[in-house]
């Protein structure tokens, strides 16, 4: 069975860090891809929030 889980951070090392606590549970031939996206959000002249997110697509 195909299964999917989804990360979202606003820091893109804190992204990185769940990603690798996530696969050091899975075997290698279990990963099949990771999407990855940036989005920025002005919030006002002087503000951006960034959010960092990632889909692991699994064999589970």
């Amino acid at each position: 069975m195909i299964k999917v889980k989804i990360f979202d951070h606003e820091h893109e090392k804190d992204l990185e860090k769940d990603i690798n606590t996530f696969l050091r549970n899975l075997e290698d031939d279990q990963l099949v891809d990771i999407k990855y996206n940036v989005a920025a959000i002005q919030e006002d002249e002087d503000d951006q929030i960034y959010c960092f997110s990632a889909m692991v697509i699994y064999k589970g």
